[in-house]
């Protein structure tokens, strides 16, 4: 906690040590989920398997871990107001919620990264260069983020573990709940992505900074593009999956009926 009467310092210049680390985190969780599936999958297991059990885990990572730092300081990372006679405090404005909107009924204070100063905070300050309102604790990312969080992060989890039990033989069982959750969860994370930008596009995009390649091509387009790229592909094999599981259940009941 901290006490201040005006918004956060300006950002640092583009590439600093923060930028590096917070590449390298998101790096070294991939490269985790992928040394997982060379151990708990078995050698022979088809690449689409393969894909679907490191994207599964890297999601959960993503979520449980990364994502999960960004509610904590939403939650527990403020700022003080100082004292005015003016309503709404002047500096409550700098907020990226509603001037008459305090997050957890709090008038007094700021919630959010941007005000915290542990490494995830950091992590996030530096994302917040590119959409400030994951600096703050704008109502719908926390409130989308409580849902990715809570519940797709454990599902994606369990998703790659019907995977693993899937590729190591366990039958059409896990299969079956393989891509029944996945085309769960890829819904919903395209649906989180939707409602994360579409206030945005709506609005002006009055939070996002588009002024370079980094911000614009890698942090805004290709680190949410792959949230939607994965999961249309998820839906696209889901789809073919259960078809031919109905169209085999389909013959073998007509041939059931013949004999």
């Amino acid at each position: 906690m901290t006490i201040a009467a005006s918004s956060p310092p300006p950002p640092p210049t583009l590439y600093s040590l923060t930028t590096f680390l917070s590449l390298l985190a998101t790096i070294l969780i991939l490269l985790t989920a992928y040394l997982a599936s060379t151990t708990l999958l078995p050698k022979a297991t088809s690449t689409k398997l393969r894909v679907l059990y490191i994207w599964h885990l890297f999601d959960a990572l993503i979520h449980l871990t990364l994502e999960s730092s960004f509610l904590y300081n939403a939650f527990f990372s403020y700022t003080l107001l100082a004292p005015t006679s003016q309503y709404p405090n002047p500096a409550a404005l700098i907020a990226p919620t509603p001037a008459y909107v305090h997050f957890l009924g709090y008038k007094d204070r700021l919630y959010g990264s941007d005000y915290g100063g542990n490494p995830f905070a950091l992590l996030w300050q530096e994302y917040a260069r590119a959409d400030k309102r994951w600096g703050g604790a704008d109502l719908g990312i926390v409130s989308l983020e409580l849902l990715t969080v809570g519940i797709g992060g454990p599902l994606a989890l369990y998703i790659a573990e019907c995977v693993r039990k899937g590729a190591g033989g366990a039958g059409g069982k896990a299969s079956a709940k393989m891509w029944f959750w996945a085309s769960v969860l890829a819904t919903g994370e395209l649906y989180g992505g939707f409602m994360t930008f579409a206030p945005e596009w709506l609005s002006g995009s009055p939070n996002l900074d588009t002024s370079n390649f980094m911000y614009t091509w890698l942090y805004l387009f290709f680190f949410n593009a792959l949230w939607v790229w994965l999961p249309v592909w998820v839906l696209y094999e889901a789809y073919g999956n259960i078809s031919t599981a109905f169209t085999m259940a389909e013959v073998k009941e007509k041939g059931k009926k013949k004999n």
